[in-house]
């Protein structure tokens, strides 16, 4: 419509991939990159392995378990509640007999699961949120990319599945028709073969579903989490903090660091000047070793410890090549180094003559 702008054409793009520290907020909240269908399909491939390893001694204990059930109910005056009573004992034997499979399928789904994810506890999907009634919000998740590929992904695993599943059982049906005329083993075995060969078909499909499901997954995270470059800056202020307010951090420690070090210099026994640029204040006590640098400066700094110098009566010695070398190698509260021990030595001398202490 003319007279109107959009917006959205000016709003910025997320272009950037999500920090390291938007990824473990997402993770305590319970939102990572995981594919249901991987699970399911691992699921599938060790139940499958487990039927056909123990294949011969479930046929055998299926095939005891119907006739004892079946002979037992001929016996008995067939109703209602015998036949209720017939197939209660009949599924609770095959629960028992198929325990231990479902034992091990829910233990490859935890492991699976595991193995996508780590260890994640978070009650945060669970709570109640109100933008969770919101209708609006509710048909773009309806009308999502995520939903059109799960619809997608469904109707692929339907329709290929059933033409895997059609492939493999139409030229099975008069096999299938003459189990009327086996005994129950063997039509057991002839139907587990074909349940296993289907059960093998759908598994391909299920893995090669569950490969590409687990790969469109972990892009659509990734994607989902990208930042705007002005997302990135607040975040990285949020962490790091403000850039000026670390400047004025900065400035205010350096300030209370030079208001310490004009208090350093009254107790300091010579300042050695460059003379004009250079300070350094050195304090000597015999039970210290060595003489220490408790201030030094430049230029307006400079200016202040000869000031606070001349205060206190702290002798002034104008050296240049001294007072350049202390100022450049020593910091704040150290020692000289040996190579200044001669000529700081000398500086120390003077001033004790000067004092008629020697």
């Amino acid at each position: 419509m003319e007279g109107k702008i959009d917006l959205q054409l000016f709003a910025e793009e997320k272009t950037e991939e999500a920090t390291p520290h938007r990824l473990q907020e997402v993770r305590r909240k319970g939102q990572v990159a995981r594919s249901n269908d991987l699970s399911a399909a691992l699921v599938l491939l060790v139940s499958i392995i487990y039927l056909y390893w123990r294949r011969e001694a479930f046929y055998l204990e299926m095939a005891d378990l119907i006739s004892r059930v079946f002979q037992d109910g001929w016996r008995q005056d067939l109703d209602g509640k015998v036949l209720m009573a017939i197939f209660s004992h009949l599924a609770f034997k095959a629960g028992l007999l198929l325990a231990p499979l479902l034992l091990l399928a829910a233990a490859v789904g935890l492991a699976a699961n595991f193995a996508q994810t780590g260890f994640i506890f978070s009650l945060d999907p669970i709570m109640p949120r109100l933008e969770n009634l919101d209708p609006v919000k509710g048909l773009q998740r309806f009308f999502s990319r995520r939903a059109l590929m799960e619809l997608i992904k469904s109707l692929s695993k339907v329709v290929v599945v059933s033409l895997v599943v059609w492939t493999l059982v139409k030229g099975q049906f008069n096999r299938l028709l003459m189990t009327v005329d086996m005994g129950l083993p063997a039509a057991l075995d002839l139907v587990g073969q074909l349940l296993y060969r289907v059960g093998l078909g759908a598994l391909a499909v299920f893995l090669s579903l569950a490969a590409a499901d687990y790969i469109f997954q972990r892009r659509e995270f990734q994607r989902n989490l990208r930042m705007t470059r002005q997302e990135v800056k607040e975040e990285m202020k949020q962490m790091e903090g403000d850039p000026l307010v670390r400047s004025r951090l900065r400035e205010k420690q350096r300030r209370l660091a030079r208001h310490r070090m004009m208090h350093a210099v009254p107790e300091a026994t010579v300042v050695i000047t460059n003379p004009i640029h250079v300070a350094v204040a050195l304090r000597y006590r015999e039970t210290e070793g060595a003489p220490r640098v408790v201030a030094k400066g430049a230029g307006s700094i400079a200016e202040r410890i000869k000031a606070v110098a001349r205060r206190h009566n702290v002798p002034i010695v104008a050296n240049p090549p001294v007072a350049r070398a202390l100022y450049r190698q020593v910091e704040l509260g150290q020692e000289i180094p040996v190579a200044l021990y001669q000529a700081v030595a000398e500086i120390l001398a003077q001033i004790y003559r000067l004092r008629g202490r020697l």
